[in-house]
This record gives structure tokens, C-alpha cells and sequence, in this order.
């Protein structure tokens, strides 16, 4: 198949940030100054928050596409290699790879030391030209939008091409480097128009919104979103509510002991979007995402999490 052509079957196509991540813990406190610390656990792996959908896909074996960039390095050909069984389309950037050290303290907190690398030079023309037309029904996931500052100006005209190309369209912003100010808030505002699900914790829902009541949070975001469209809120261990019209739905989560949480909620949005394509329910939407996100958050190392491993959980979501 040509890759300016659509496939004959829906898929969710991600598009967004990945990156080369290497997880180590647990940390009981920061160490001093030019000392050595061991740590028990260590796993290098993909990541970022449009690969770590994309992976959380292949593990429910959803139909899956991923459009983003890799650096012009060894860690860059490493990083392409992870995504075997996907239809990962990726610019190569002529400059190093992004890399993330993720620290879990024993607390359940975590730092991130990051890199700029590739993710600085992907651009609105580099995913344009690798997102094809889309099937009926398919939906493109938009993610990591504050780490990429190149194609960040750009995405009013990147959704609206989109949604010409056929796609439903789902949001999943992340957290602004210089914080939810007066003008970040406007600019993804203005986004939400073309937004048929937002997918974004309880946190960002009020600074978004700019009120601190969750519930009045989620009344001013949804007057943004389209007729029909679905604000899902992330609460971790709690579960997740969605909000579509007048309707409002909570799905507990299972609770469980982890050492990483990292990628909890691309994975969260991977079982909720991979069984919005199958038509299943709102909540069965919701309790696909919330028994993906525990699945994978229970397995350390992930890269060991075979294709397909967990499709029961998406099969058993009516359609």
C-alpha cells in the first residue's frame, strides 16, 4: 500500500512525541553531591507519550499507526527498531535523539531529566506528509504538543487537515513546561473545537479550565469541545469519569502495588480510544482503559509484554 494512501480498515494513528527512556529506582531520597548510588532496577526501553500509546496498542493488538521522529543516531536506529508490528512512520531528524532518565522515588513520586534532541525539530510538514487519508471511523490521537516547539504553532492547521483527512480526533496535551499561564490556556482552548475526545487528568483539567472546582472544571471545558464530544478525566489509582452531554460516567480502577507508573495514562488512552473503535459503550470505553493501564503499570520490565498479549481485555469490551 502506498503510504499517501488510506487503509481499507479504521486504525488510531498517534501522533506525537517518542524518545528513548531509561527507568531506574526506587530512590529513598536524593543522594549528595558526587556520590554513587546502586539501584535494584533499571529497564531501557521506548517511550514518550505518543510510543508509549502506540506500544500499549500493540500489546491489545488494535490497529495502530505512529507518526513521529527519531535523530540521526545509534540511539535513533535503536529507538525505530522498538516499534516492530506497527506502521511506525518516522522522520529521521539530523540531530541527536531525545532521551529521558526517569528516577521512581519509593514515595510513588518521579523526576524526568530530558533532552531536547529530535523532538525540537519535528515539524508540521514532516507529519503531513506521512498521515494519509483516513478509513471510516479512524481516529488520530494528538500528544506530547509542549515537546515539540516546532510543530506546536502549527497545530491549528495540523487538526483542521486532519479532520479534512477524515479523522476523529482525540487530545491528550501534557503538562506546559512554563505552566498553564494566561496564553497557554487560550491557545488550547481554541484547539477544543475540532476535539471529539480530550483525555487529560484531574490536574490539568483545572488549570485548564482555570478554576479549581473539578466539577465546574469540567462544565467550562466541555462548552469548548464539539456537539458530542467526550471529556475523559484521568485519576489514577481512582479510576477516571467522562463527561459527554449531559451524561457523566465513573470507572474505578483496580488497585495495585507498582514500581512505574510511567506511561499510565498513554495507556489509559490507548484502551479507551482502541475500544471507542470497536463502538463499544462509554463505559466499557472507560473500563478498557483503566484495565489496560493496570496491566501494563503491573509488569516490570515492559519490553517483555508480547503483541497482542493483553487482547482479551479489548475483546471483552461489547462492540
Amino acid at each position: 500500500m502506498d503510504r499517501n494512501t488510506s487503509s481499507s480498515s479504521p486504525l488510531i494513528c498517534a501522533i506525537g512525541d517518542i524518545g528513548v527512556d531509561l527507568v531506574m529506582g526506587m530512590l529513598d531520597q536524593w543522594p549528595e553531591l558526587g556520590t554513587e548510588l546502586v539501584l535494584p532496577r533499571s529497564e531501557l526501553r521506548a517511550g514518550g507519550s505518543a510510543g508509549n500509546a502506540v506500544l500499549a496498542l500493540r500489546h491489545l493488538g488494535a490497529p495502530a499507526r505512529l507518526v513521529s521522529a527519531v535523530g540521526d543516531d545509534d540511539f535513533g536506529r535503536w529507538l525505530s527498531a522498538q516499534f516492530e508490528g506497527v506502521d511506525a512512520r518516522l522522520a529521521v531528524c539530523e540531530v541527536a535523539s531525545t532521551v529521558s532518565v526517569g528516577l521512581m522515588h519509593r514515595c510513588s513520586e518521579r523526576n524526568f531529566f530530558t533532552t531536547e534532541g529530535h523532538l525540537a525539530a519535528f515539524s508540521l510538514e514532516q507529519v503531513l506528509e506521512r498521515v494519509p487519508a483516513a478509513a471510516p471511523g479512524s481516529i488520530a490521537l494528538l500528544t506530547g504538543v509542549f515537546l515539540l516547539p516546532r510543530l506546536r504553532p502549527h497545530y491549528p492547521q495540523l487538526l483542521a487537515e486532519l479532520r479534512a483527512r477524515g479523522y476523529q480526533l482525540a487530545l491528550d496535551t501534557g503538562w506546559p513546561s512554563e505552566g498553564w499561564t494566561e496564553a497557554v490556556r487560550a491557545e488550547v482552548l481554541a484547539w477544543l473545537p475540532d476535539c471529539d475526545h480530550l483525555l487529560l487528568n484531574e490536574l490539568e483539567v483545572r488549570q485548564l479550565a482555570g478554576i479549581e472546582d473539578v466539577d465546574q472544571a469540567i462544565r467550562i471545558l466541555q462548552a469548548h469541545l464539539p456537539p458530542g464530544g467526550t471529556l475523559v478525566v484521568k485519576a489514577g489509582s481512582r479510576g477516571a469519569l467522562a463527561a459527554r452531554g449531559s451524561q457523566r460516567l465513573r470507572q474505578t480502577a483496580e488497585a495495585a502495588e507498582v514500581f512505574d507508573t510511567i506511561g499510565a495514562g498513554d495507556s489509559f488512552n490507548a484502551g479507551y480510544l482502541a475500544a471507542c473503535l470497536r463502538g463499544a459503550p462509554l463505559q466499557q470505553a472507560l473500563a478498557c482503559a483503566c484495565q489496560l493501564a493496570s496491566a501494563v503499570l503491573a509488569r516490570f520490565p515492559r519490553r517483555g509484554i508480547q503483541p497482542g498479549e493483553f487482547r482479551e481485555l479489548l475483546l471483552a469490551q461489547p462492540a
